[in-house]
């Protein structure tokens, strides 16, 4: 019999109603190794449980990818580990993946998870820095024969509303992914001038209605009031929309919440920017034949990633590329809503290296 530890017994948050509505109550969902009925339960209505990430297209990920024993990989977004440990199965024990993520708090639980599942430090190496900085780990490793890098926020980091992720819950608007570095939404919009925020909105998100919202944010702002909370921001872009009909109101609002949030996030994480280097230094990472993977959740993604994988091929950098998207399966959207809008694109490295 094993010894039984002592611990502090605590408390668990009471809720009224039949389900948690909240985060932090959803206990069961947030401690999956105890209570897997409750997970596969909630999975089967095609939601995500709370603090979990359900990984996105594997099959087809590992069905290109080709991985081999005795082969060394990078996993650009290390999140949940999802892709991480069904990449390091394929390995069979033999060979080494590095991955990057600039989450210290969701990195720390995933490299604990993986450890506990029998994948350590002797097959996998958490690097806590931006996947943009792949040229510096290829050079220590001597470049890689796979490279997966999985694009966007995972659902334990949008479900958590001290991320300030989502609109639907209310939390500090803060949308960073590393919460110890740069500054939040909300110290961004503090000092942001209309037409700049204007042309964020628009740019990082096809916002229709940006000159409107640029204006009712930047005013409240001027107003001495702060939009420091999600539900802050929320209701300002429902005040603004307050015009439309009322048969599309709720559904525009929705979308509209969506694109600024998503907006903003991109805009204080320097995604596009971070996204554009690692695509210009991808080539030199890959080993001649190397091959890679990547998932893009809005058009702005992707657009970047097919013209830099397009001119890789032209140049004759890429043997060949992704002409057109890989889908997730109908079954996989309707298990999982968030595999709705991803699309995957690959590229193999040409054999003869060319300058």
């Amino acid at each position: 019999m094993m010894p039984q530890e002592e611990k502090k017994h605590k408390r668990r948050v009471h809720y009224s109603g039949k389900y948690p509505k909240k985060f932090e109550e959803k206990y069961k969902e947030l401690q999956p190794e105890k209570y897997g009925d409750t997970i596969a339960h909630v999975i089967q209505k095609g939601n995500t449980p709370a603090g979990m990430h359900i990984s996105i297209m594997v099959k087809e990920i590992l069905d290109f990818l080709q991985i081999k024993p005795g082969q060394t990989g990078f996993d650009a977004t290390l999140g949940y580990g999802g892709h991480t440990k069904a990449m390091l199965e394929q390995l069979q024990g033999q060979g080494h993946i590095h991955a990057t993520d600039v989450d210290p708090a969701e990195s720390a639980k995933t490299k604990k998870r993986l450890a506990d599942q029998g994948f350590g430090e002797d097959m996998l190496t958490i690097h806590l820095q931006n996947f943009c900085t792949i040229d510096e780990i290829a050079k220590e490793v001597g470049g890689f024969d796979f490279v997966l890098a999985d694009l966007g926020v995972s659902s334990m980091q949008i479900d958590n509303p001290e991320r300030g992720f989502s609109f639907k819950v209310d939390g500090p608007l803060d949308l960073r992914l590393n919460q110890e570095a740069g500054i939040s939404a909300a110290e961004r919009l503090d000092t942001i001038s209309r037409d700049e925020l204007a042309g964020m909105l628009y740019e990082n998100s096809d916002e229709p209605y940006c000159e409107e919202l640029a204006k009712a944010i930047t005013d409240e702002i001027r107003k001495g009031h702060r939009v420091d909370t999600t539900t802050k921001l929320r209701r300002i872009i429902e005040d603004t929309l307050d015009f439309l009909p009322e048969k599309d109101k709720k559904e525009t609002i929705k979308k509209t919440c969506q694109r600024t949030f998503q907006a903003l996030r991109i805009d204080v994480n320097r995604e596009f920017e971070v996204l554009y280097e690692f695509m210009e230094k991808l080539p030199g990472a890959l080993k001649p034949g190397g091959r890679v993977a990547i998932l893009t959740f809005h058009s702005g993604e992707d657009k970047l990633v097919k013209r830099a994988l397009k001119e890789g091929c032209r140049a004759g950098i890429y043997s060949e590329y992704a002409k057109d998207v890989v889908r997730p399966s109908a079954q996989e959207c309707a298990q999982n809503g968030r595999a709705r809008s991803t699309k995957m694109r690959w590229a193999v490295r040409a054999e003869e290296q060319t300058d």
